[in-house]
């Protein structure tokens, strides 16, 4: 067991130390401390979610039993990403550090109770205590409350990770401001897909999937079910929900900047100017 998490431990942070000092000491590059470190932590998250839900997928497809199957991977793959939460929660508050001198704020030290408790707790709590909950709450419930059962539900859940690639990449869009290039409005509607799909319609599937094995409608299985499977369910989608909403903001957004672009044309038509861009 302890194998996969010391595996864990070495591999996220040494990747990121190696992809960091890379990206410093590269002829071509030679980008800032705080370009490196932010580049760094997207690419190690986004090497996750590839991992996570390839493992997933395996995972998902090997198991003709929803219930009883077994794949070495569940286990295996549990245990090797719990570092990576923790180490995530580390390289987030290194990016806030790096875009906090960046904004001017050089007289802080790194460990600054204001810097931490007022600008990266309140910023990305929710983050934080989603990565708390996988490893306090999650990784226990999966390697010992389970007993070996349910591996089809855990692969499915690994796969929730897809969408991850594409949220690294749109950040980075717009932290080096392309949010008016192609590739940004391609990867933020791959994006929004592949949130929707392998993070909110994934429950009502599991559902669905449940009651096929049961016999039982989609509608009757919430009833069918423990209250605490329920619970469970809707403590993990909340975030995603409110999440995904940030997403369709966004996208909404973006899709405004676009409009005065055609609002010539349409003047020519109507014989009244442009109207007023809308506001972010």
């Amino acid at each position: 067991m302890f194998h996969a998490l010391v595996a864990g431990g070495i591999v996220f942070p040494g990747l990121f130390l190696l992809v960091k000092n890379s990206l410093k000491r590269l002829p071509w590059l030679r980008w800032d401390e705080a370009d490196a470190v932010i580049i760094s932590a997207r690419l190690v998250s986004s090497i996750q979610a590839i991992m996570a839900s390839a493992a997933g997928y395996i995972i998902f497809s090997s198991c003709k039993h929803i219930i009883d199957d077994q794949h070495w991977l569940t286990g295996a793959y549990t245990q090797f990403a719990v570092p990576y939460f923790i180490y995530d929660i580390y390289a987030m508050f290194l990016c806030h550090w790096q875009k906090y001198r960046v904004k001017g704020h050089e007289g802080a030290g790194p460990h600054s109770l204001r810097t931490v408790t007022h600008t990266y707790l309140h910023k990305e709590l929710l983050m934080i205590v989603h990565h708390l909950c996988m490893v306090l709450v999650c990784f226990p419930i999966s390697v010992l409350w389970r007993q070996g059962k349910g591996d089809f539900f855990l692969g499915c859940m690994l796969m929730a990770e897809l969408s991850t690639p594409f949220v690294c990449l749109g950040k980075v869009l717009i932290l080096y401001k392309r949010q008016h290039t192609l590739l940004h409005k391609v990867n933020g509607l791959l994006m929004l897909v592949t949130f929707f799909c392998c993070r909110i319609l994934l429950f009502p599937y599991m559902y669905w999937a449940y009651g096929r094995h049961a016999g039982l409608p989609l509608h009757h299985v919430p009833l069918a079910i423990p209250l605490a499977y329920n619970l469970g369910a809707a403590l993990l989608l909340a975030p995603q929900l409110y999440w995904f909403g940030l997403i369709c903001r966004g996208a909404l957004r973006l899709f405004r900047r676009a409009q005065p672009e055609h609002a010539p044309v349409a003047a020519l038509h109507n014989g009244h100017g442009p109207g007023e861009q809308a506001q972010d």
